[in-house]
């Protein structure tokens, strides 16, 4: 026992605080100051430190500093200091003379406490950087949380491997190599982790992913943007507003359909048909034909396409007075002559991409005049609003080329009838 707390023993005898001069009370009491002590040192830094450190960043224009007392790194840092100071002192209060096993338990836990608040402060430091990542443009859509997930898992089986080396006094190494018969275990309780691990990796090195995207998995009911990849799970916000989590490793061993590429090509798809009744359909008279040279789009068109038939018509000696001999122009085809001309010209069309219109296989429901081409607006509702406004005009002018829209029939016609019978 030291002097010093011999002397502080003899003086709580004095006082009447305890009964033999050789109790283990002057001990406790140099302890109860050091801890003190240390949390005065703590407190004095956290206030001094931290404090002026915040008021500094609050005055700064930059953004990075802010960032540092959001996460609390200087906070984590300062906390280590009660720890170290604690592990220094600890001497004075048990000497390992006097205590050969408790001192070096104390120092152990001391160290234990460090070693978990180092962690947590790269834990904190991690954050900050990812924050920092998704601030920058290359780095807004990568998945990039998940691999902040994978060090901080492996920091945290770290840090357990080291405090049970500090603990036990068995070298790292050692327990390292007694894992090994427990990879199987530590392999199952951690799959879906490990899973998770190399299917970030596949999808970030593929660059199949990232967050923003609108993808589409039927399966698991995914309809919308991704809004989070982490090592686990991958998260998308549904039109409907609702969020569908998904593992990861499912997007790399089933197929999913990601819209990014339409959305970078600026250009999204109009795929749309409408079906004319075949009985409407037949060759254009002289009359029809004056009468679509007024509209402006096919004037070019129907004197053009009459002088390739009148040719060919005379090369072939056809005698154009019978319907059925030669080449004719029907108003189906000027139709879809129209519609092309109206889509090519129209300014909203990217005229970078496939335009046509088409004639599909006639059904029990007339003939499908297909239109295929590309919004220059991939955006939801314009891409919906336009796809709406030229589907408008053709159906309001189909009467103009004598041509009329198949329509199931319907209660109103049936009435219709009725009312002329009894009429």
């Amino acid at each position: 026992m030291h002097p010093y707390i011999e002397k502080l023993n003899e003086w709580l005898v004095e006082k009447n605080l305890i009964g033999q001069p050789d109790s283990i009370v002057g001990n406790l009491v140099v302890f109860a100051a050091i801890v003190a002590l240390a949390l005065f040192i703590h407190f004095v830094f956290k206030g001094l430190i931290l404090k002026a450190f915040t008021r500094l960043a609050a005055r700064t224009k930059t953004r990075f500093d802010d960032m540092i007392v959001e996460h609390k790194l200087l906070d984590r840092l300062i906390s280590i200091i009660p720890a170290i100071l604690l592990a220094v002192l600890l001497p004075l209060a048990f000497p390992e003379k006097d205590f050969p096993t408790l001192l070096p338990l104390l120092r152990k836990l001391c160290a234990v406490y460090v070693l978990f608040v180092g962690i947590r402060f790269f834990y904190a430091l991690m954050d900050l950087l990812h924050v920092v990542f998704l601030q920058k443009n290359t780095g807004k859509h990568k998945p990039f949380k998940s691999f902040i997930q994978v060090v901080k898992v492996v920091l945290f089986v770290l840090g357990l491997l080291l405090t049970v080396s500090i603990m036990t006094g068995e070298r790292l190494n050692s327990l390292l190599l007694g894992l090994g018969a427990s990879t199987l275990i530590l392999t199952m309780v951690f799959q879906d982790m490990i899973r998770g691990l190399v299917a970030g990796v596949q999808l970030s090195i593929n660059d199949m992913l990232h967050i923003g995207d609108w993808i589409t998995l039927p399966k698991y009911g995914a309809d919308g943007d991704v809004i989070d990849v982490s090592l686990t799970v991958v998260k998308v916000r549904n039109f409907d507003n609702t969020v569908t989590t998904i593992p990861p490793y499912v997007l790399i061993s089933e197929s999913f359909q990601n819209w990014r590429a339409m959305s970078d090509s600026g250009g999204r798809r109009i795929k749309r048909s409408i079906n004319i009744d075949m009985h409407s359909v037949h060759f254009c008279s002289e009359e029809m034909l004056k009468k679509f040279r007024k509209i402006a789009l096919l004037k070019d068109y129907i004197d053009k396409k009459e002088q390739e038939l009148r040719d060919y018509n005379e090369r072939h000696d056809l005698d154009a007075s019978v319907w059925v001999n030669g080449r004719r122009q029907t108003n189906l085809g000027v139709f879809r002559a129209y519609i092309e001309r109206y889509l090519k010209q129209h300014p909203s069309v990217n005229h970078n991409q496939t335009c046509m219109v088409r004639q599909l296989q006639p059904t029990e429901k007339g003939i499908p005049i297909e239109l295929y081409f590309f919004s220059a607006d991939v955006r939801w509702i314009p891409y919906e609003d336009f796809q709406s406004d030229v589907f408008d005009h053709i159906i309001a002018i189909v009467p103009e080329f004598g041509l009329t829209v198949y329509q199931n029939i319907s209660g109103e016609d049936i009435r219709g009838a009725l009312a002329r019978i009894k009429d």
